[in-house]
């Protein structure tokens, strides 16, 4: 993960050798002559300071004219498909769009594996929006991996942003739209990028204007995109902003109107600026234009509240309660303002929860279609700490979207003699990764009925016979259980008109399951936490819902409760059984080998660092992620047995870039190792995980007199 600072200045002498897996005999040993010459990594790609791969924009039409595949950049490919989603995108009559603006972009998310940062902004009210685009204002916007991967595990769609500005923009404009051949270019390139990386289409904002020959081609270069778009990245879109008129002017209209209506008829939907009135929405209501995709003009809303705009800040809801009334769609733009203009991040959580709630009545949660295993720890994919079944891992502020879960549903409510129920992340403890799911409220003496929490609406298909497991630490005087709801699997739900079937599980503490259960789970009390599962038989059925049941123990009486959800885990029993796959062709190569000043106070030596690429092969689908070690084979003294593997961090694809590792003085050798766990949750025998052992030799021989390992 890259540190905030740097422990020690780095030297500006490298080396690097640029070369493929397949130049590597497997079960082999990499050998390594280190000399120190200039760095080959692409700068763009590549953090200056530490080699982490990174994510970034491209700046000029030139740059995105050149752009190749072969110089792509492979660590910001999204991992996570598109998940299919209840009800499909297309049928949804009233959708929300969030426009990601924050601070010019490319912070902490632009370190494709991971920051440590303190306090870094996170989204993960996924099952409220359809829609996520990553807005910057580089010409071409190219969404961070870890959004990407973020937002598809809960079926929402991510665009990236093609925008032209002032002078500078109209000159590109004046360029590509001068002719089809031209603009096909611009075009092809938009949509050969987005299919590289795996998001799925483009924000196309022109704020200049344009001639009159570009403006004609504008329309013809929106329909060629769109076109190209939907044959080669599946469930794509296309969106105009509205900012020039079909005469080429500048000119915002703040509604869809005859004046730009030939760049909406081109393309997937309009975006309106943010400066309309309900008056607009009455007139857009009404216009033949827009009849029959009413659903495709999301009418934008500043979340910063600049201009004249309604509403806005903590006020956006009365934009929505408008927008909604007239049945448009919606985009709403900077959302982050929860997190810039807070002086107090630590408050972060808070804000965003009340932000997003005072939205609710007018957001459509939608339903991602997951197949089995289902797990979730909530991790939101950020936190204080990294954990493993209760216990840290590591002990440092994280920040890597990738590693988010699937969301459970955050919100308070109240309950009828002043009781009240809410749901929020918490990252003072966890199971997994970096916060847990934390039920809390108060039972009203005149409660007789169970406390019902939904925390989780998804759509996942159930075989005849689920493990189904929950892992929780409820406080005393209550009992918790599950409540799963399910319809018939055949079924769409919004055709269900029937009360849907519920199985209130009464879980019970497993006392004898063996160790197939202690390999899922390990001890049954770890460190406060209650480990429970049921297996449940089913035929037919899909599930929809996941709730926590909280019922009072002994006598009525008021009853403040909380309960921390660790993590809800259903399995297939039939693929229990199914022996894990190995790991296979493990290599290295993209090594750059860097000297600085001793990380120990009392060491004036310079320590030696190895930064280099990992690739493997795995289904990535089997998986949660991956743990990478390193340890020492041997040193110069052949009777030094071989050192204990020590964890590097953590992987979410088949690509890791080990950096500023340090290793002992040369001659030298070492073992790279990546151990995937896997989502059954048992642990993989050592045999199959993947090893690939590195010797170096210096010509140099520079002569250390301390020793950087600890």
């Amino acid at each position: 993960m890259h540190e905030s600072h740097l422990v020690f200045n780095m030297s500006s002498f490298t080396f690097t050798r640029l070369e493929s897996c397949l130049e590597q005999p497997m079960d082999s040993s990499i050998h390594e002559v280190i000399n120190y010459t200039p760095s080959l990594l692409p700068a763009k790609n590549y953090d200056a300071d530490t080699t982490e791969p990174v994510s970034c924009g491209l700046q000029t039409l030139d740059e995105l004219l050149s752009w190749k595949r072969s110089e792509a950049n492979p660590f910001n490919v999204a991992v996570v498909p598109l998940a299919p989603r209840e009800p499909p995108l297309a049928s949804c009559p009233r959708r929300t769009l969030v426009s990601h603006d924050m601070m010019g972009g490319y912070l902490d998310d632009r370190f494709v594996q991971g920051t440590s940062a303190e306090a870094p902004y996170a989204f993960y009210h996924w099952q409220s929006i359809d829609i996520f685009n990553y807005f910057t204002h580089n010409m071409v916007t190219i969404p961070p991996a870890v959004w990407t991967n973020a937002a598809h595990k809960h079926g929402v769609v991510v665009i990236g942003t093609f925008i032209t500005e002032w002078k500078d923009g109209a000159t590109a404009c004046e360029a590509f739209l001068k002719e089809e051949e031209s603009y096909r270019a611009v075009a092809d390139k938009l949509v050969q990028i987005s299919h590289y990386y795996s998001f799925d289409g483009w924000l196309i904002n022109i704020e200049n204007t344009l001639s009159e020959v570009a403006v004609k081609n504008t329309p013809l270069f929106l329909r060629y995109l769109t076109d190209q778009m939907h044959e080669r990245v599946s469930g794509s879109l296309v969106l105009w902003y509205d900012s020039v008129t079909e005469n080429g002017q500048l000119n915002w209209q703040n509604e869809l109107n005859q004046s730009n209506r030939i760049f909406f008829d081109a393309c997937d939907g309009f975006f309106t600026n943010y400066n309309w009135t309900e008056q607009n929405l009455e007139w857009m209501s009404d216009y033949s234009g827009v009849q029959g995709r009413k659903a495709d003009i999301y009418v934008g809303v500043d979340v910063f509240a600049r201009g004249k705009v309604v509403g806005g800040m903590f006020e956006t809801n009365k934009a929505l309660e408008i927008i909604r009334k007239h049945d448009f769609s919606t985009a709403i733009f900077a959302p982050g303002w929860v997190y810039e203009t807070h002086d107090d991040k630590t408050e972060f959580r808070k804000n965003q929860d009340r932000f997003w709630a005072l939205l609710s009545d007018y957001l459509y949660i939608h339903r991602p279609v997951l197949p089995l295993p289902f797990i979730s720890s909530s991790c939101q994919g950020f936190g204080k700490a990294v954990y493993w079944r209760g216990k840290h891992e590591k002990n440092m502020s994280w920040f890597n979207l990738t590693a988010q879960e699937i969301q459970p549903m955050y919100y308070h409510k109240e309950l009828e003699g002043q009781g009240w129920l809410r749901s929020r992340g918490c990252p003072e403890d966890a199971w997994n990764g970096g916060c847990s799911l934390l039920l809390e409220g108060l039972i009203p003496v005149s409660h007789t009925s169970p406390v019902c929490a939904k925390i989780f609406s998804i759509h996942v298909p159930l075989p005849s016979k689920t493990l189904v497991s929950f892992i929780c630490k409820p406080s005393a005087g209550i009992t918790v259980s599950l409540e799963l709801k399910t319809t018939d699997a055949s079924l769409g739900i919004q055709e269900v008109k029937r009360e849907f079937l519920t199985f209130l599980l009464i879980i019970y503490l497993v006392s004898d399951g063996g160790d197939q259960f202690s390999q899922l789970f390990g001890n049954l009390d770890p460190n406060g936490w209650t480990v429970k599962c049921l297996q449940l038989e089913s035929c037919g059925c899909a599930l929809k819902d996941i709730c926590v049941s909280i019922q009072r123990n002994g006598e009525p009486q008021d009853t403040p409760f909380s309960c921390r959800m660790g993590e809800i885990m259903l399995q297939d029993v039939a693929s229990l059984q199914v022996p894990p796959e190995l790991v296979k062709g493990l290599c290295i190569y993209d090594i750059v080998w860097l000297r600085g000043a001793g990380t120990l106070p009392e060491s004036t030596s310079p320590c030696l660092h190895l930064n280099a690429t990992l690739r493997w092969d795995y289904q990535i689908n089997l998986v949660r992620y991956f743990r990478v070690y390193w340890r020492q084979l041997r040193g110069p003294d052949p009777r030094i047995p071989p050192g204990q593997l020590l964890l590097v961090g953590r992987a979410y694809s088949n690509l890791f870039r080990v950096t500023e590792l340090a290793v002992p003085d040369p001659p030298g050798l070492l073992e790279l190792v990546v151990e995937p766990v896997i989502m059954k949750g048992f642990p993989v025998p050592e045999s199959h995980w993947g090893r690939r052992s590195l010797s170096y030799t210096d010509f140099t021989q520079r002569s250390t007199s301390g020793n950087c390992i600890r």
